[in-house]
């Protein structure tokens, strides 16, 4: 985590209440970099709560700035899982944390699990911050999204589950890849979404300081060619398609859901 703040990363994200102990080291990390002085400055904290019932909508943060010793204040605070059904009874609580200044924050985020809610938020400007899935195994934004953003942009879009499209090498295998042809890496995933232009960032969980390397020199190449996108699509295609195929005893693969 410090590793990543020293190259120039400045925006971390939180969790308020699921995945609470994966976010630990993260934390740990937070706390540390706190005690540098004007480092809390330094950076851009976005937290999210995935809870929906408008009543609740407020403790999990407060929990969150209680906990970590020199967060002060969460910057964006953002309702995570949004579907169609749920965004509209909990937009109303997150634009009254806006205007009040809830926590210290000074916008509003949501992570959609759902194309077309989240187009519609973005183009309405409803919130400040939207988060979508986009990766070569769940490309659908492609033609859900990204074409349909209305210009000029008031919310910034950043994405999530950005490697979940990566193919590993005893997958590659499987698949009866040649050997001598590009196996692709993580990082490689990064540029894949980056190379969208509608993408102002990414979410990336790295849990080593080389990866923060690694991914600094992935970016350094600059957008990816089309063929290479699309080559990075095939694979996690076929990928699926062996998961999801029968097995020999007559059940089924597992499927990515």
């Amino acid at each position: 985590m410090l590793a990543a703040w020293e190259a120039g990363i400045n925006f971390f994200f939180l969790t308020a209440d699921m995945h609470w102990p994966m976010y630990e080291p993260l934390r740990r990390g937070l706390k540390t970099l706190f005690k540098k002085p004007g480092a809390r400055d330094s950076v851009v904290i976005c937290t999210t709560a995935y809870v929906t019932q408008p009543d609740f909508c407020e403790m999990p943060f407060e929990e969150v700035v209680e906990a970590l010793p020199g967060l002060d204040r969460i910057d964006v605070v953002t309702m995570g899982g949004v579907s169609e059904g749920d965004f509209k009874q909990r937009l109303p609580v997150y634009q009254r944390h806006r205007e009040s200044g809830f926590v210290g924050n000074k916008a509003i985020g949501a992570s959609f699990h759902d194309r077309k809610t989240a187009r519609a938020a973005i183009n309405q400007h409803l919130v400040d911050l939207a988060f979508i899935r986009f990766n070569a195994g769940h490309p659908g934004a492609e033609a859900d999204v990204f074409p349909h953003l209305e210009q000029p942009r008031h919310t910034r879009l950043f994405n999530f589950k950005t490697i979940d499209g990566w193919v590993a090498p005893p997958q590659l295998d499987a698949l009866g890849l040649d050997p001598r042809s590009w196996q692709p890496h993580p990082v490689d995933h990064y540029r894949f979404a980056l190379s969208q232009p509608s993408l102002d960032g990414v979410l990336a969980a790295l849990s080593h300081p080389r990866e923060v390397q690694q991914l600094a020199d992935a970016l350094a190449a600059g957008p990816m060619a089309q063929e290479d996108q699309r080559y990075l699509i095939t694979l996690a295609k076929a990928r699926r398609s062996v998961e999801e195929a029968p097995s020999p005893r007559g059940g089924a693969g597992r499927g990515e859901g």
